[in-house]
């Protein structure tokens, strides 16, 4: 007689692609990003979560539906069906944002190990990133999935800090649903940050990727060839992606809620890093909420670094016709795993030539908001390709919402030039 299952255990083993892409939203820079609009800005910018959240559900669920019906990457369907220029426009812009993203993730989670425990925070920053690169490439695909989807409980860490902080709920709950919009510079800029840090196409690229690994690993066929198995994979992502987005909106939600009611309060309003977001927490909110906020850096640095790397190793490798898959021996990809490596090590590196880590993070979201918008429209034009999808092509109701999301980020993108 078999033990019947929770509903917890049951939903935990139907998610992963979705659940930890929406995780790796919230990396070190994201974390840094999040911390500075609560301190800046109090509780008045939570709103943009909640209104950012069904554009993130639903340009994910489009980068998912691409890898998981044609059994394909996105830039192989670039590959396939649109112009060479364009492919490689795309994943160089990818490529220089991934590495910048690297450089300021790895040096967050350096720091804060050495706000923890002291010692040289640059050598803290070059083992992390030894250490991400040896995990995948040495891990098989199956346990090193099974890594990444543990590793995402360590955001909870921030869920914790809320519960440190002093947090007057009734102004923070109604702050989701009351919009208060000032039209003045740093509020736009900050809305379009949010934004930038919420949708990023690093993330499509890894979903994709993802949905195509668990397809060769489950020896199943991509959707498009065989339609009629369609149905229960379809809402095995929409689920997976709506709890990977809702869980990365919460962790954004919990960071601001304690940067607000805590820094904020006490006129701390100037973050740049999040390494001097968790020391600024410490006279202010104790040493447990530091404690916790620094391990959560360093947490989700675990998460979103092999996750940089990886979208940016799928994209190279699309483009060349490389064996591309996490699920590859070493000497069966080596080209696909050299990528992971130069990458990471080349973003570790920015930490050793004196760059500003304020300015990383500028000039990341300056391509990734050059190449947000007309990427998510590339993907939009795959969805409805019958040549890419088949009869399987992105419904009618997902197609309106697609391209509001992508109106919304290219309105975004145009607001961050004109006001920078």
């Amino acid at each position: 007689m078999t033990e019947a299952k929770s509903p917890l255990l049951l939903l935990w083993q139907r998610l992963g692609p979705g659940l930890v892409t929406g995780a790796a939203d919230d990396d070190p820079s994201g974390i840094a990003t999040h911390s500075q609009i609560g301190a800046q800005f109090g509780f008045d910018l939570c709103w943009t979560f909640v209104f950012s959240f069904p554009l993130m559900v639903v340009i994910q669920e489009v980068a998912a539906q691409i890898g998981s019906v044609t059994g394909r990457g996105i830039a192989h369907n670039l590959r396939r069906h649109y112009s060479p220029w364009l492919l490689r426009s795309v994943v160089t812009l990818l490529l220089v944002a991934n590495i910048i993203n690297l450089g300021a993730d790895l040096g967050a989670m350096g720091a804060a190990l050495e706000l923890l425990i002291g010692g040289p925070g640059q050598l803290y920053t070059l083992l992390f990133g030894v250490v991400c690169i040896v995990l995948e490439v040495w891990l098989s695909y199956p346990r090193y999935a099974a890594v990444l989807k543990w590793t995402t409980l360590t955001l909870f860490s921030y869920v914790a800090v809320v519960f440190v902080a002093d947090v007057p709920w009734g102004i923070a709950l109604e702050s989701l649903f009351v919009p208060r919009i000032d039209i003045d510079g740093s509020h736009a800029m900050a809305m379009v940050a949010i934004l930038g840090t919420t949708i990023s196409p690093y993330l499509f690229f890894w979903q994709a990727g993802q949905e195509v690994e668990e397809q060769h690993r489950h020896h199943a066929k991509p959707l498009c060839v065989s339609p009629k198995t369609a149905g229960p994979e379809l809402a095995r992502i929409r689920i997976d992606t709506i709890v990977g987005m809702a869980f990365s909106s919460l962790v954004s939600l919990a960071i601001v809620f304690a940067t607000a009611a805590t820094l904020n309060a006490h006129g701390v309003t100037d973050i740049a890093t999040s390494a001097q977001a968790a020391e600024a927490l410490r006279p202010i909110a104790g040493v447990f909420a530091f404690a916790l906020f620094a391990a959560g850096i360093i947490g989700t640095g675990l998460l979103a670094v092999p996750i940089l790397a990886g979208s940016a190793a799928y994209a190279v490798s699309e483009m060349f016709r490389w064996t591309g898959s996490l699920d590859a021996r070493p000497n069966d990809a080596r080209a696909f795993y050299a990528t992971i490596a130069v990458a990471t090590l080349l973003g570790a590196a920015l930490n050793f030539v004196g760059l500003d880590p304020v300015r990383s993070l500028y000039w990341a979201a300056v391509v990734n908001g050059v190449l947000a918008a007309p990427l998510m429209a590339v993907m939009m034009l795959i969805v409805r390709n019958p040549r890419a999808m088949g009869r399987l092509r992105l419904s009618q109701r997902m197609t309106i919402w697609g391209w509001g999301a992508t109106a919304v980020m290219a309105a975004a993108s145009l607001a961050f030039f004109v006001l920078s």
